[in-house]
């Protein structure tokens, strides 16, 4: 397995950041809708973003391990 660049590592911090918006956006609406059927679906929403979340945050520990321990 190789090091990701640093480049790939503002990607996907940067992606982090977009899902954990996602996942607010979608308990807002499910915590104001009176509308069951979208109140489920945003509910829904926020399981695949957390999961959309885990992966790239394991995707970061994954190569934790390969990352350097001293500026190059």
């Amino acid at each position: 397995m190789q090091p990701i660049t640093g480049k790939e590592l503002e990607y996907i911090v940067d992606s982090m950041s977009n899902e954990d918006l996602l996942m607010k956006q979608c308990a807002a609406l499910a915590a104001t809708t009176g509308n069951q059927a979208l109140r489920q679906l945003s509910l829904q929403m926020i399981q695949t973003h957390q999961q959309h979340y885990q992966t790239l945050l394991n995707s970061i520990q994954q190569h934790q391990n390969l990352a350097p321990t001293q500026p190059q």
